[in-house]
C-alpha cells in the first residue's frame, strides 16, 4: 500500500478535525447562525440549544454536569482561568500582602501553567515547582511533601505533553479533599485519549482543548466543580456575564458545536483507538531501539499515554536531524516552544543532559496513523540517524569503546 507523503504524526501538537466534527459544525456557520445569547428569536434559541447539546456531550465524555463546563478558546485561556481565578478567590489577603497562599506545581508543566503561576508569584504567592523523577512522574507523595498550611492549590498536568507520562492524579485530588485544598488539573493530552470520571479521581478544575481529540481549534473548555466543594473562581474575562460570569464573550457557537461532537466520538471510539495506537508506538520504539544503538525512551517504561513516544538518539545533532526526517511531521518538544533553539526543558528536569535532549523526537500518532506510515518512519529515522553518525567522530570515538565523557577536551 502506497502511503502519501509527509505522514503526520504530531497529533500531540493538534490533531485533525474529523469530518464528522465538520459536518456537525457547517450549518451553525451560514443556516443556524444565531448568537446563542439572543433570546428573543428562533435563530438564538437554536444555538443556544445547540450549545446545551455540547455542554452535555462534553460533560458526559468526563463524568461531570453539563452545568460544570465552561466554555473557553482553549486549554491555554482554561489553564489561566483556573488557576488565576482560583488562587486569587482564595487569597489569604489583599493584593500586595506577602505570602497570600501557597500553591504546588511542577517545573515540567506546560508553559500555560507555569507562566501563569509566575504571575501569582508577583502577586504575593508562594509557588512550590516539584522536580519529577527520572521518570517525569510526580507522585501524590511528593506533592503531600510539599503541602503546608496555607496551601490553596495543586496545579498538576493529567499527562505530560513532550513524554506522555502520566502523573498520580487521582490521588492527589484524594489528597486535596482530606486537606481542603482544590485540585487543578491540565487533563489537555488526557481528555479523549484516556478514561476520565472527575468525582471517581478527585478533580475539582479540569482544563482540556478540543483540538487535541479531533475537534476544531480555537474552543477549549474548563470544567469547574459545583458541589462537594463548590469552587468559585474570579473571572478574567468581563462584560456581559456569559458562562455564569465566569468567562462573558459571545459564545463561538459552530466551534462548540464540533467540540461537543468530537466528545461523542471520542466516547465511542476511544478503548479501540487506545489499543490499536499503543500497538503502533510499541512498534516504533522497539524497532528504533533494535535497529539503532545509543537509544534512549524518555519517561516512564510503562506509565505513559498509548499514542506518544519520545525518543533521543546519541551522536546526533538535533536540527539536522529534524531535517533528515522532514517528510515526517514530528517535533523535538512542545508545540509552543518550537521556536525556541533551546533544548526542551521538560527533558532536562529529567536530567538529561544537551546532546541527548537536543537530539530527541517526539512522533504521537492519532485516528488516521496507519501501520504503513508507522513502519515507513521507522525506516526514515534510521536511515536518517545512520547517516548523521556516519558523518560524527564522536560516534567513531564510542565505537572504538572510548567514553566521550570521561575525555578531558582542554588538554588536547
Amino acid at each position: 500500500m502506497s502511503i502519501e507523503l509527509p505522514i503526520y504524526m504530531d497529533n500531540a501538537s493538534t490533531t485533525r478535525t474529523d469530518p464528522r466534527v465538520v459536518e456537525a459544525m457547517l450549518p451553525f456557520f451560514t443556516e443556524t447562525y444565531g448568537n446563542s445569547a439572543s433570546r428573543n428569536h428562533s435563530f438564538g434559541w437554536a444555538g443556544e440549544g445547540a450549545v446545551t447539546l455540547a455542554r452535555e456531550q462534553a460533560a458526559s465524555l468526563i463524568g461531570s454536569g453539563p452545568k460544570e463546563i465552561i466554555w473557553t478558546s482553549g486549554a491555554t485561556e482554561s489553564n489561566n482561568l483556573a488557576i488565576k481565578g482560583a488562587a486569587r478567590m482564595m487569597a489569604k489577603g489583599p493584593a500586595g500582602s506577602s505570602s497570600r497562599g501557597h500553591i504546588i506545581t511542577a517545573i515540567h508543566e506546560h508553559k500555560a501553567v507555569l507562566d501563569p503561576c509566575k504571575r501569582l508569584e508577583r502577586e504575593g504567592f508562594d509557588v512550590t515547582y516539584l522536580e519529577p523523577g527520572s521518570d517525569g512522574i510526580i507522585t501524590c507523595a511528593m506533592v503531600e511533601s510539599a503541602m503546608r498550611e496555607d496551601t490553596i492549590l495543586v496545579t498538576i498536568m493529567w499527562a505530560n505533553n513532550e513524554l506522555g507520562t502520566i502523573n498520580e492524579v487521582p490521588e492527589m485530588g484524594a489528597l486535596c479533599h482530606d486537606r481542603g485544598v482544590l485540585m487543578h488539573t491540565d487533563a489537555t493530552q488526557w481528555v479523549g485519549k484516556m478514561p476520565t470520571d472527575v468525582e471517581r479521581d478527585n478533580i475539582d478544575l479540569m482544563s482540556f482543548s478540543g483540538h487535541k481529540f479531533y475537534g476544531p481549534n480555537g474552543v477549549g473548555a474548563l470544567f469547574i466543580r459545583r458541589r462537594r466543594p463548590r469552587v468559585r473562581i474570579e473571572a478574567m474575562i468581563e462584560g456581559g456575564g456569559h458562562e455564569r460570569g465566569m468567562r462573558s464573550g459571545t459564545l463561538n457557537v459552530p466551534g462548540i458545536v464540533g467540540f461537543g461532537k468530537a466528545c461523542e466520538l471520542c466516547a465511542e471510539e476511544m478503548s479501540g483507538e487506545a489499543e490499536r495506537l499503543l500497538g503502533f508506538r510499541n512498534r516504533l520504539e522497539t524497532e528504533l531501539s533494535s535497529q539503532l544503538d545509543v537509544v534512549t525512551i524518555n519517561g516512564h517504561p510503562t506509565r505513559r499515554l498509548p499514542h506518544l513516544t519520545n525518543i533521543s538518539f546519541g551522536f546526533v545533532e538535533g536540527e539536522s536531524l529534524m531535517m533528515g526526517v522532514s517528510d515526517i511531521a514530528c517535533s523535538s518538544g512542545s508545540a509552543c516552544t518550537s521556536a525556541s533553539l533551546e533544548p526542551s526543558y521538560v527533558l532536562k528536569a529529567l536530567g538529561i543532559g544537551d546532546d541527548f535532549a537536543h537530539s530527541s523526537l517526539r512522533l504521537s500518532m492519532g485516528r488516521w496513523t496507519t501501520s504503513e506510515e508507522v513502519d515507513y518512519a521507522i525506516a526514515s529515522i534510521v536511515k536518517s540517524v545512520n547517516h548523521l553518525r556516519a558523518m560524527s567522530p564522536l560516534y567513531d570515538l564510542h565505537n572504538e569503546g572510548i567514553d566521550i565523557n570521561a575525555i578531558d577536551w582542554q588538554s588536547h
